[in-house]
């Protein structure tokens, strides 16, 4: 009976051993599933942010080394009174008067680089301007494109839509470019004086005429000996006062 009792008490302390062995197995792989899982997380967390942080600076430096193109219209170490109005930006003066001289407070834009009278640097300074928008300056004070496709000699004299551009040392208020309707006024090189000569001397010819680029009228001319000479009259008369100009609808030279 006690070998028995003896193995009974062998056999269970041996199944307790195994249970407690398979226990601590298991507990130590989900341990190190847990870790893992983790663990990756952090870890690519980390990548980012070393990414971020790797990346950020190198695009900082490239928008602060960037130039800005209006750079290369501003001349350097110059009088900042002088600079083209492209490379200052100035407070538009409410008080001053249409037509008169005003002062308007100025700053250079960034990367513009200007002195005083005394060779000083500054940023800030005062220009003396007149009072008035950009498309209210003379013609003289700005580029408009031509057109080439209206009639010069037309009645009424037509009008196109061009596109002006203020020069780079006038100062005025508003868009520096702005449309404005103009005459048509382009030429195709054909000279009134070469018109008229030809008109007197070989006009009953048609030579005017063909001159001008009007080949029927030429033609007219030539094989009606020029009108009996009553056409060659009319037509010195008319190419004199300038009523008779080129085909192509241009102002003579």
């Amino acid at each position: 009976m006690a070998a028995r009792w003896w193995r009974r008490c062998l056999r269970g302390l041996c199944g307790t051993a195994l249970f407690l062995s398979q226990l601590s197995v298991l507990s130590g792989r989900a341990g190190s599933l847990v870790t893992t899982k983790l663990s990756q997380p952090q870890s690519t967390l980390a990548k980012s942010l070393t990414s971020t942080s790797t990346n950020a600076p190198y695009f900082k430096a490239l928008e602060s080394t960037e130039i800005p193109p209006y750079v290369t219209n501003c001349p350097s170490n110059g009088l900042c009174s002088r600079l083209p109005p492209d490379c200052m930006t100035c407070n538009t003066n409410y008080s001053c008067i249409y037509g008169k001289t005003a002062t308007f407070d100025c700053k250079v834009k960034p990367h513009v680089h200007c002195v005083d009278e005394n060779n000083h640097e500054q940023e800030n300074f005062t220009i003396n301007m007149t009072c008035q928008f950009c498309w209210q300056l003379a013609t003289s004070d700005y580029v408009c494109t031509n057109s080439t496709n209206c009639m010069t000699v037309s009645c009424p004299r037509q009008r196109y839509n061009a596109t002006c551009t203020v020069r780079d040392h006038i100062h005025c208020l508003g868009n520096r470019v702005f449309p404005k309707m103009l005459y048509c006024n382009w030429t195709g090189g054909y000279k009134w004086s070469t018109a008229l000569a030809l008109s007197i001397t070989l006009g009953g010819f048609g030579a005017d005429r063909f001159y001008l680029g009007q080949w029927r009228e030429g033609l007219g001319k030539l094989f009606s000996f020029g009108g009996l000479g009553i056409w060659t009259l009319i037509d010195v008369l008319l190419i004199g006062v300038g009523y008779v100009g080129p085909a192509d609808g241009s102002l003579y030279i």
